[in-house]
């Protein structure tokens, strides 16, 4: 049964980050991106590339997500689901990772890099940022 809701999540996320790409600002690289990031508390959050003509403020789709979620009260993560436009599978840049790493468990927190049509590649957090910088590294008074 939990193999069955986990697969009708992930199929969901799938969609939502999908459907994300829609609103993409990306009049500059013409590269849409969408994501889909699942809370704890079940909600999803989605969110898209948003780009700026000085470039250094652009906005990846994964970070506008998690931003939207915090900004929200939402402080735990289970997975995230990422789409683009192109032929394979997207996978987080990393400072969407290092964001990402902030709010979530390495080793269970599962990211959904999404092909051409709906395919999707899974790894963890951890996996793709292996010996991340995190809560622990920095030393308060």
């Amino acid at each position: 049964m939990r193999e069955e809701k986990d697969e009708r999540l992930e199929k969901e996320l799938i969609k939502e980050a999908i459907r994300a790409k829609e609103f993409s600002y990306s009049p500059y690289s013409n590269f849409r991106v969408g994501a889909a990031l699942l809370a704890k508390s079940g909600k999803i959050y989605t969110g898209c590339n948003i780009e700026n003509a000085a470039y250094s403020p652009t906005n990846c789709a994964e970070r506008t997500a998690v931003f939207k979620a915090v900004s929200e009260g939402e402080k735990e993560f289970v997975a995230i689901a990422v789409a683009g436009d192109g032929e394979d599978y997207l996978a987080p840049c990393g400072v969407c990772r290092q964001v990402l790493r902030e709010f979530c468990d390495p080793d269970q927190f599962c990211v959904f890099m999404v092909g051409k049509g709906e395919n999707c590649q899974k790894m963890t957090l951890g996996e793709l940022l292996p010996a991340a910088f995190s809560k622990k590294d920095v030393k308060s008074k």
